[in-house]
């Protein structure tokens, strides 16, 4: 899928993405702080959601922006992404003490497998050069250090919080790369603008919010398990809203995805199902 040109800067756009999300979730804290549902982070706390800001935002969005713009198709991009669930469930065991079943494996290897039937289309029809294609496993590395961060040392900050100080992180390292750079003025355009709002709302607010909200609520293994929904979903609406072809392997690698996903969340669920006590131990 062709990339929207804004007529600016990679650091211009996201300068100005995440300072509209700044401003909306400093909106959003100051209106809970008045109802009285606003919970400041710990002091302690800070330097750690600063580390996570950093990797998950910085460390993930920009090479993502960049490797596309150097000419890396977003279905390469979308099967780099695939491997991190891959990724997490190897490092849950030593990193986080959690074991990770054989049928959550199976379920892993066919999503991953999936997606690669999903985006098998797009793949090739990039025009970067090699070291452009490092810059999506430097993305998907960051994001499972700060998901790992996150679930190792847990948080009882409100997810608005947390986005707040990402995002404040992300603008003042963006920001600043885009004053020294002189990128940080923006154009005037309605396509520029309309970019901004659209990245700051959708991708930021709505997608990384859910995944921090998610993160806490579900088991790390199911959660990067549903980021294989990703490439099926992008598939069907570019077959809905743009007419883009369904083949039957791409049919094929939609049909992966929702088993894989399904197994994985079936086997989380029977291993969190308390066990049943015998009758006689009951009355003994």
């Amino acid at each position: 899928m062709a990339a929207v040109d804004v007529g600016a800067p990679v650091a211009t756009l996201l300068t100005w993405r995440f300072a509209v999300v700044v401003l909306l979730l400093a909106a959003a804290t100051g209106v809970l702080r008045r109802r009285r549902q606003h919970q400041t982070p710990p002091r302690d706390e800070l330097g750690r959601h600063g580390l996570v800001g950093l990797f998950s935002q910085v460390g993930y969005v920009v090479p993502i922006y960049v490797s596309v713009g150097l000419g890396v198709s977003t279905g390469t991009t979308a099967l780099i992404d695939a491997v991190q669930p891959l990724v997490v469930a190897t490092l849950v065991g030593p990193v986080l003490g959690l074991r990770v079943r054989g049928a959550q494996w199976a379920g892993l290897a066919a999503g991953a497998v999936g997606v690669a039937l999903v985006v098998s289309a797009d793949l090739g029809s990039g025009t970067a050069s090699w070291w452009a294609y490092l810059l999506p496993l430097v993305a998907m590395a960051s994001l499972v250090a700060a998901t790992l961060v996150e679930r190792r040392h847990p948080s009882e900050a409100s997810v608005v919080d947390t986005l707040l100080l990402h995002a404040t992180v992300a603008l003042v390292v963006i920001g600043g790369f885009a004053l020294l750079t002189g990128q940080a003025v923006p154009p005037t355009t309605a396509v520029f603008w309309g970019t901004v709002a659209f990245v700051a709302v959708s991708p930021t607010l709505a997608a990384y919010g859910l995944y921090w909200y998610l993160v806490r609520r579900l088991g790390i293994t199911v959660l990067n398990a549903l980021l294989f929904c990703v490439a099926p979903t992008t598939a069907v609406a570019g077959a809905l809203l743009f007419g883009e072809p369904l083949t039957p392997l791409t049919v094929a690698g939609l049909a992966l995805c929702a088993a894989g996903v399904g197994v994985v969340i079936t086997s989380e669920a029977r291993g969190r199902r308390p066990c049943a006590v015998p009758a006689r131990d009951l009355v003994s």
